[in-house]
């Protein structure tokens, strides 16, 4: 029998619940597939189903870990021994793990029991996730739209209550892309917060970081408590933690300087309700006893630019690999006219191109740290218009000559706190008249997740979001 109370709790509560024996692992499991296959096939957020690998998890016996027999989803981007990972790729539709990644063992650690792998756009290209392979995911809220990207079956999934907490991972944004766009909270950690091996010390140029999304502050706090940490092959390791992270939730954040924009770092016009619910957040800071100004970090480089050389660079190494394995030049019978297209790009860029963009990052990580000497958190719409539509992004479009501008328009200040390393966060405070979640981005210093996470905690007690439900859900 399964446990129809699940939607109740958030991953801490069910845990608590698995702890104290009041319900097992095997029934969590039973309730997660049963939301999975109700609402599924209307948002397909679940891409690789694979329950047998979660029942012999709990027939071996769980780790006795803070998510012990939790339900969980790895983005399809990572790796898990004995599992299919395509990585939203043609070429990989078939391909099954060998070994398990260091941030996907430590998920294991912490007790989960992973049923699935959720939908990722091509090598996590997009901020929507609509791969040729899966096809696209669609928004809880209104499915005509998307819900973000790049882990955008992660947030789909928990919005619609499948599970409370997914893996998610951010090299421009894709944690608190769709967590904005889907209405769930979304924290990038500090760079080196936590692993990204065994295959590989840094991703996209020490940019991409992996953590997760959750319908609970609490949640994501206790899964960087139970998963943060360096390992044999870390290049640089972030600033230790004064305290458990979970710990901050609850905490008084005390009157914090906090500094806001409604505008586009790029001075371009953003979506009026948007702008509007950014000064209305503003205004609930200031009503809560923090110091409010309006003041906004003025930038010594383009992060779009940046971008673009330092992920064709590496997607074009993606191509080059799978080119070796296969032994034959790859096409778009495998790769989305957009993923060779960027490594087309990359081709024509020298080894100078890709160290001026390196600069370019660290310029704007400069001007980022020096404008946190004066402020302790930077309040900014996540996006900067409502989440996409399906189809607005074709990524086997022949011209693809729109994206660049959608992407500018859309997600402009997401990636330039990739490029500082500075932990960020999205935290579902709005909604539009139509429906669509907008959520509100935080950032704070290097290393500071603690002010983030005790914000967030009272934000939660302020304007509560767990209860607001989509019309999508289990």
């Amino acid at each position: 029998m399964a446990f129809k109370e699940y939607g109740n709790y958030d991953a801490v509560g069910l845990a608590e619940l698995v702890r104290n024996k009041q319900v097992s692992p095997g029934e969590l499991l039973d309730e997660a597939v049963a939301r999975t296959a109700k609402v599924d096939p209307q948002i397909n957020a679940v891409v690789v189903k694979h329950y047998d690998y979660a029942e012999r998890q709990i027939e071996k016996g769980l780790p006795d870990g803070p998510f012990t027999g939790v339900p969980f989803l790895l983005k399809d981007l990572d790796l898990l021994e004995g599992t299919r990972t395509t990585f939203g790729a043609s070429i990989y539709k078939d391909d099954v793990a060998d070994h398990t990644g260091t941030l996907a063992g430590r998920f294991l650690r912490a007790g989960v029991t992973i049923f699935g792998k959720s939908a990722s756009p091509e090598f996590g290209l997009m901020p929507t996730t609509e791969s040729r392979l899966h096809g696209p995911t669609r928004n809880p809220w209104n499915p005509a739209h998307s819900s973000g990207g790049s882990s955008g079956g992660a947030a789909a999934a928990v919005a619609a209550r499948i599970l409370p907490v997914a893996h998610a991972s951010d090299g421009g944004g894709s944690i608190r892309i769709p967590a904005s766009a889907s209405g769930v909270f979304g924290l990038k950690p500090t760079r080196a917060r936590n692993p990204l091996g065994p295959d590989r010390g840094e991703g996209w140029g020490g940019f991409s970081c992996g953590h997760v999304v959750s319908i609970s502050v609490r949640d994501s706090a206790a899964m960087l408590d139970a998963v943060h940490g360096p390992e044999p092959s870390s290049p640089y390791v972030a600033p230790r933690p004064e305290r458990p992270f979970l710990d901050e939730v609850g905490r008084d954040p005390g009157r914090l300087r906090i500094a806001f924009t409604d505008k586009s770092p790029y001075g371009d016009a953003i979506d009026p309700e948007i702008a509007a619910a950014t000064r209305e957040i503003a205004a609930l800071l200031s009503g809560l006893g923090h110091h409010v100004e309006e003041r906004a970090p003025v930038l010594a480089a383009d992060p779009s630019m940046v971008m673009a050389t330092i992920v064709s660079a590496n997607t074009g190494l993606s191509v080059r690999m799978a080119e070796a394995r296969f032994g034959r030049a790859m096409t778009d019978r495998d790769f989305e006219t957009l993923t060779l297209a960027s490594a087309y790009n990359a081709q024509k860029q020298t080894a100078t191109d890709y160290v001026a963009a390196q600069l370019s990052a660290f310029q704007i990580s400069r001007a980022l740290a020096t404008f946190f000497e004066n402020c302790d958190v930077l309040l900014c719409p996540t996006l900067c218009a409502p989440p996409l539509r399906i189809g607005e992004l074709d990524t086997m479009a022949q011209d693809l000559s729109d994206i660049g501008p959608i992407l500018r328009r859309y997600m402009p200040a997401t990636a330039m706190f990739n490029m500082s390393g500075q932990p960020a966060m999205s935290v579902p405070l709005a909604w539009n008249r139509a429906g669509l979640p907008l959520g509100m981005m935080f950032s704070a210093r290097f290393g500071d997740e603690a002010t983030l996470l005790r914000l967030a905690g009272q934000f939660e007690q302020e304007r509560p979001w767990k209860t607001r439900l989509p019309p999508i859900c289990a």
